[in-house]
């Protein structure tokens, strides 16, 4: 899967951050959804201009982002 197909990243949506296809709804979002216990079928039901590709192609690209080198510990914000 190219994650940058799905993934983008544009400063004139979102402020920048990472979102679905240029769309306003970001990754953090998507991760929040399946952090909260929705499943990929309850997801694609409620938000029907998401595919399925999307929701991996978020897993994929928050899989890259907490395999960074250096890593901020949130609490020094």
């Amino acid at each position: 899967m190219n994650i940058s197909e799905r993934i983008t990243l544009n400063p004139k949506v979102c402020k920048g951050r990472p979102t679905i296809r240029n769309m306003r709804f970001t990754v953090a979002q998507m991760l929040e959804l399946l952090a909260g216990g929705m499943s990929v079928a309850e997801i694609l039901e409620d938000y029907p201009y998401i595919e399925e590709e999307d929701i991996q192609a978020c897993l994929a690209y928050a899989a890259l982002v907490v395999n960074a080198k250096s890593i901020i510990p949130a609490n020094a914000a």
